[in-house]
C-alpha cells in the first residue's frame, strides 16, 4: 500500500470519528456540558502524556514550554479549542447538532477570510463567490428562523482562529495539543474538585468519560500521520466528511427538524464549498506544475 493510500485511509478514519462523535456525546447528556468538557480535558491530557512518553517527545515539550512566545500562543489556542469543544458538546446537549454541522461546513471559508485579513493571502474568484454564498446562507437562517446560528458561528470562528494560531506555531500537533490541555488542566481539575466532584459518577459514566480522551487524541494523531502523506488539497477535501456525517446523524438519528430555511441554506453552503474546493484544486494543480517546471 502506498503512502498516499495510507494517508487517505487515515484521514477517512479521522473524519469518520469526528463526524460520528455526536453519538458519543449524546450518551453523556445527563451530565452538564462543563463537566463533560472538564473530563475531556483531563482524559485528553492523560492520553497525550502517554503518547509523548512512548514517542520520546519530552525534549520537544520542554523546548516549547521554555519559550514565552510559544506559551503565549498556546494559551490562546488552548482557550480557542476549549471554547470550540464546549460549543460542540453544548450543541449535542441542546439538540442542535445540525447547527454544529453547519459550523464545520462554514469553517474552511472562515479560514480563507482570516488568511486574507491576517496574512494578506489572496483568494480566487471561485472562493470569493463561495464566501458570498456562505454569508447568504447564514443571513437566510437568521432571517428565516428569527435568530442567528450562533453555535455555527462560534464553532467556525473558534476553529478558524485555532488554525490561525497553529499556522504561526512551530510546534508539532501532538506536542502543541499536549501543552494546550496541560494549560487547561488546572481549570478542569478545579472545576471538578470545587463543583460536581466525582462521587455521583458510576462505572458507566467513568468508562464514557475516559473514552473522551481517546476520541479527542486518537484522531489528532491520525491527522498528523495523514498530513505528512497527502497533498494539502486532498487533506482539505476529505475533511468535508466530518460535517456531512454530523449532518446525517442530526437529521436521521437525532431527528432534528430540517425546516424550509435549512433546505435553502444548506445547498447554498454545499455550493459554496464546491466552488471553494474548485479553487483549491486549481491552486494545488498550478503549484505542482510550477514545482515540476
Amino acid at each position: 500500500m502506498t503512502n498516499g493510500m495510507k494517508g487517505v485511509l487515515a484521514m477517512l478514519a479521522v473524519c469518520t470519528t469526528w463526524g460520528l462523535s455526536g453519538i458519543y456525546y449524546a450518551q453523556v447528556t445527563h451530565l452538564p456540558p462543563l463537566e463533560v468538557l472538564a473530563h475531556r480535558t483531563i482524559w485528553s491530557f492523560l492520553f497525550f502524556a502517554i503518547v509523548i512518553a512512548l514517542t520520546g517527545r519530552g525534549d520537544k515539550v520542554r523546548e516549547a514550554a521554555s519559550s514565552r512566545r510559544t506559551l503565549g500562543l498556546l494559551t490562546v489556542s488552548a482557550l480557542l479549542i476549549s471554547t470550540n469543544w464546549f460549543g460542540f458538546i453544548f450543541a449535542i446537549h441542546s439538540g442542535r447538532a445540525m447547527e454544529a454541522s453547519l459550523g464545520y461546513y462554514i469553517f474552511p471559508l472562515v479560514t480563507v477570510v482570516l488568511g486574507y485579513l491576517v496574512f494578506g493571502e489572496r483568494f480566487g474568484p471561485w472562493q470569493g463567490i463561495g464566501i458570498a454564498l456562505a454569508t447568504g446562507a447564514v443571513l437566510t437562517l437568521t432571517l428565516g428562523l428569527g435568530v442567528a446560528p450562533w453555535i455555527s458561528l462560534l464553532l467556525a470562528g473558534t476553529f478558524g482562529g485555532y488554525g490561525l494560531v497553529k499556522k504561526v506555531l512551530t510546534v508539532g500537533p501532538v506536542t502543541s495539543t499536549f501543552l494546550e490541555v496541560a494549560l487547561l488542566m488546572p481549570l478542569a481539575l478545579g472545576y471538578v474538585a470545587l463543583g460536581p466532584g466525582v462521587a455521583h459518577l458510576d462505572a458507566h459514566d467513568w468508562a464514557l468519560l475516559a473514552m473522551s480522551g481517546i476520541i479527542t487524541g486518537g484522531p489528532l494523531v491520525g491527522f498528523a500521520y495523514a498530513a505528512t502523506r497527502l497533498h494539502y488539497a486532498t487533506l482539505g477535501l476529505t475533511q468535508y466528511l466530518n460535517p456531512t456525517l454530523q449532518f446525517a446523524v442530526a437529521a436521521f438519528l437525532f431527528n432534528e427538524p430540517f425546516t424550509q430555511w435549512h433546505a435553502i441554506a444548506f445547498p447554498m453552503i454545499w455550493t459554496a464549498l464546491a466552488l471553494y474546493s474548485l479553487g483549491v484544486l486549481r491552486q494545488d494543480r498550478r503549484a505542482r506544475k510550477l514545482a515540476m517546471a
